[in-house]
């Protein structure tokens, strides 16, 4: 539903800001078929809501560069308030809404006006149960995210800007990526609000994810947020010519992930084909996680007491593991028998291991986990149960 009604918005967005070109239907077209979206919009995750509200900002934008008037800011500030309170990363729709109105001829007159900073305000006071939430809990939010920088390595900044690069060109898939990287070069010679706008929404995020490689990895979904102005930049740009091209490379790229993800048609390991690594055998492992009986069982890899609490058996509590839970107000258990921890790859120690399990599909392993014996070092946050 989201990618849907912001897929009309995005197309709104464009033919309002190229009037003629018939920018709007192909952004929107070229936006869906994304392999991001294709198949990222079946999951609900906070990149959903971020990137509702990020179009629903963008289009707010372009209501204003196409004269809507000055009152439209309140509306954007809304959704840039609304898209923060999903992700953190939609602060870059406020940095470049800013940008925009400081460098577009056009726009900076309504600077002087009571309008964009009442749109300001409107996005602070949205956001503003985080703050709240985070001033009473220690900045805990704050401090997870400004803990992600680690020192430089050479080696391992070409590796994440291989796989930063390598990720979008599939995400994106390969003819789209181009075409966007065409439409933002050419807009940047366009002198106009909305191509100042797509500029704007999409460098200074990329920018900043260029330089984080320096220091870690750059997940491949933070640049979900670049995929709605560059896909707005290559729609404007585009040489019709390439537009089916483009839909059927990118259309086909999904195609070929949901066939994987169903049938596993094509011969890839298991341990290497994504999509076996996040969807293939769950219900097993949990079920093998929990057929001891034990008093709990908890993992070091939050993903994965996620799926142990959806998928093991009522009678086990499953427990957070790490620090990270002591800020939630979930129930809390005191076990007073050793549990199960359940550890991800080789990078913890395990106090007692007893064995293996492993998640696999068709008897093929995906992913072996350590299983150890582990007292809870006091009261547990129980994973909420669906």
């Amino acid at each position: 539903l989201a990618a849907a009604l912001g897929s009309l918005e995005l197309a709104d967005a464009g033919a309002r800001l190229w009037p003629g070109r018939g920018a709007g239907l192909a952004a929107a077209a070229l936006f869906n078929a994304t392999l991001m979206l294709g198949a990222g919009c079946v999951l609900m995750t906070p990149d959903t809501p971020l990137l509702f509200f990020w179009v629903m900002g963008l289009w707010a934008l372009a209501r204003l560069a196409a004269g809507g008037g000055a009152r439209w800011w309140l509306a954007a500030g809304g959704f840039a308030g609304l898209a923060l309170l999903s992700k953190y990363t939609a602060v870059f729709l406020l940095a470049g809404a800013g940008l925009w109105a400081l460098t577009a001829a056009a726009i900076r007159p309504q600077l002087r006006t009571a309008w964009p900073w009442a749109g300001l305000a409107l996005a602070l006071l949205l956001f503003s149960p985080d703050i709240v939430w985070n001033a009473a809990h220690h900045w805990a939010s704050y401090r997870k995210q400004g803990s992600r920088v680690a020192g430089f390595d050479l080696g391992r900044s070409l590796q994440f800007l291989g796989e930063l690069l390598g990720g979008q060109a599939l995400l994106f898939t390969p003819v789209i990526a181009v075409l966007a990287a065409r439409g933002l070069w050419r807009l940047g010679r366009e002198r106009s609000p909305g191509a100042a706008l797509a500029l704007w929404l999409s460098l200074p995020p990329a920018a900043i994810f260029l330089e984080h490689v320096l220091s870690g990895r750059v997940q491949a979904n933070w640049a979900v947020i670049i995929y709605p102005s560059a896909c707005l930049a290559a729609a404007a740009a585009l040489p019709r010519r390439w537009l089916g091209a483009a839909l059927a490379s990118g259309f086909a790229v999904t195609a070929l992930v949901y066939v994987q993800a169903v049938a596993a048609p094509f011969p890839l390991p298991a341990a290497r084909d994504p999509a076996a690594l996040q969807l293939a055998g769950w219900r097993d492992f949990a079920q093998a996680a929990a057929a001891s009986h034990p008093a709990f069982l908890t993992s070091d890899d939050y993903a994965t007491a996620a799926a142990l609490a959806y998928y093991a058996p009522r009678d086990v509590p499953v427990l957070g593991f790490g620090p990270r839970w002591q800020d939630f107000a979930w129930p809390m258990a005191a076990p007073d028998q050793p549990g199960l921890l359940i550890l991800r790859g080789t990078g913890e120690t395990c106090p007692d291991q007893l064995g293996t399990i492993l998640r696999t599909r068709r008897g093929e392993t995906a992913m072996s986990y350590r299983v150890c014996r582990f007292m809870a070092p006091g009261p547990g946050k129980i994973f909420p149960r669906p």
